[in-house]
């Protein structure tokens, strides 16, 4: 595919605090690429940049082959949608969408015909007379996203234009965003700190850490095969266990942990695992069985937490502390041991921290 974004070795200061080092991000034409990340990880000074409000210290960003480092923001052509819509409150609906179109020249009935176009687009024609404080938090949010996407930018940003929104609001905006994104086929950089939100909205998702990009892959990637241990502890595999292989046999290894716990593991499940590994499993990656026959990790129960769907289980193992979900037909009790059974589709193999 065609590159249409290219970030190459960025670096970006806040006085003596650095905030982004050494960061690459190559992002397709039609493409869409979320930027995920708890406050302070640098992905909204990565949009600030790739926008034009702040400057590198080092590096490049092109777009579309044109280098863009050091053109002011309104030279670069990007849409840009907030998360407070900064729509101008004296204008109207059509007037908001419209005004990028007229800042750029294009003529009365031209601009009209655009607009209007747009707006059907958004579902927002029939309150094109409307000023923006008459709308709603989700009709304010159509029409940021109409006035962006209207002058038909090569480039279109979102910095985290769903929070405001109450939860099943968000759910209906994400989706019309991307049918959108989609229909116009407009290459986009998301910025959220929401995992659900990013996964269901993107093609692909760069997880961010202290001003890196940690893992840059697809939704299913990032969420089955975590690359290291802070996306996997990201994306909900709370226990990470150190591993040493002590015997391989075919198509098994018998692994062991702290405090003397073994395990076999499948090579044909797991695939490939080095004599020194962490095995990463979700709580539901680590069945929760008072059968003393099966192999496990030897677990005293702790804390049971009804979840709807299991109850979900704090454990003390030889191992350390472990989060294990089991079975709502059969409650264990606080106290009671147990054996923690590793689930393969639940888990996953990391290279040593």
């Amino acid at each position: 595919m065609t590159q249409a974004l290219s970030l190459q070795s960025i670096s970006a200061h806040y006085g003596t605090t650095k905030v982004l080092e050494n960061l690459s991000l190559d992002v397709a034409e039609g493409e869409l690429v979320s930027l995920l990340g708890a406050s302070g990880c640098g992905k909204t000074t990565t949009l600030r940049l790739i926008a034009g409000f702040l400057q590198p210290s080092s590096g490049r960003i092109s777009l579309g082959g044109r280098d863009l480092t050091e053109l002011p923001p309104h030279q670069r052509d990007i849409g840009l949608v907030f998360q407070n819509y900064a729509l101008f409150p004296h204008l109207s609906v059509a007037d908001n969408v419209g005004f990028g179109l007229k800042q750029r020249g294009i003529a009365g009935a031209a601009r009209a015909k655009r607009v209007d176009a747009m707006l059907e687009r958004v579902g927002m024609a029939h309150l094109a007379a409307r000023l923006p404080g008459a709308l709603s938090g989700g009709q304010k949010q159509r029409v940021a996203l109409a006035r962006a996407l209207v002058i038909e930018p090569p480039l279109l940003m979102f910095d985290e234009p769903l929070s405001n929104l109450d939860a099943k609001l968000r759910i209906d905006m994400r989706v019309e965003i991307r049918k959108l994104q989609r229909a116009n086929g407009t290459t986009s950089v998301y910025v959220t700190h929401d995992q659900e939100e990013a996964f269901s909205i993107s093609d692909r998702v760069a997880i961010m850490h202290a001003g890196r990009i940690m893992q840059l892959d697809t939704p299913e990637r990032l969420y089955q095969r975590p690359a290291n241990a802070f996306v996997a502890r990201f994306v909900g595999f709370e226990n990470l266990i150190a591993m040493r292989v002590v015997e391989r046999d075919g198509t098994k290894i018998t692994a062991e942990a702290d405090g003397g716990v073994r395990l076999t593991l499948s090579l044909e499940q797991f695939g490939t695992i080095p004599d020194s590994f962490v095995l990463a499993c979700r709580a539901d990656g680590l069945m929760v069985t008072d059968d003393k026959a099966v192999e496990g990790i030897p677990a005293t129960l702790g804390l049971r937490t009804y979840l709807g769907r299991a109850y979900q289980y704090q454990c003390e193992t030889p191992a350390g502390p472990l989060l294990a979900n089991g079975a709502l037909t059969r409650p264990l009790e606080p106290g009671a041991t147990a054996k923690l059974v590793p689930v393969p589709e639940q888990c996953t193999i990391l290279a040593p921290e």
